[in-house]
């Protein structure tokens, strides 16, 4: 594995965990909207990725898998953003307008306890290709010191 592709992979990581804490970020502040432009309270949104690649077929993928080992793999890139399909939570409260004619009203399915344990592992994951980038810098400068 070179350089340049130890210093590629971690930035692809850099990218997905900040789009990763832009959407946690979204989730959260949209926690208690209950109406958005089609009329149904907020959906929790979630990042899902995949291996840069990872585009081809398993049987392809596993017979070239000893030779992106060797050339140190492709990354991770966001594949897509999908909707949280859990139900949204029930709260009676008959003041609110979007309360149905039990006085119910539909919340958002989006838990601040749980974005906030994603936030963090979101951030540690940051961090930790950050470091890998450092790591690659320092190895390259030492290098290059060798050769004075």
């Amino acid at each position: 594995m070179g350089f340049f592709s130890a210093l590629d992979i971690s930035a692809s990581g850099l990218t997905a965990q900040r789009l990763r804490m832009d959407t946690i970020s979204q989730n959260i502040a949209n926690a208690n909207t209950t109406r958005t432009d089609n009329g149904t309270p907020y959906r929790r949104k979630m990042v899902v990725f995949e291996d840069r690649s990872s585009s081809a077929p398993f049987s392809q993928y596993l017979s070239e898998s000893s030779q992106s080992l060797l050339s140190g793999g492709g990354g991770v890139r966001v594949s897509q953003i999908v909707e949280d399909s859990t139900p949204f939570k029930q709260v009676y409260d008959p003041g609110n307008p979007d309360a149905d004619k039990n006085g119910y009203v539909q919340m958002p399915n989006v838990d601040i306890v749980t974005e906030m344990v994603d936030m963090i592992s979101a951030t540690r994951s940051y961090e930790a290709n950050v470091t890998s980038i450092n790591a690659t810098k320092d190895m390259a400068m030492k290098a290059l010191d060798i050769t004075k």
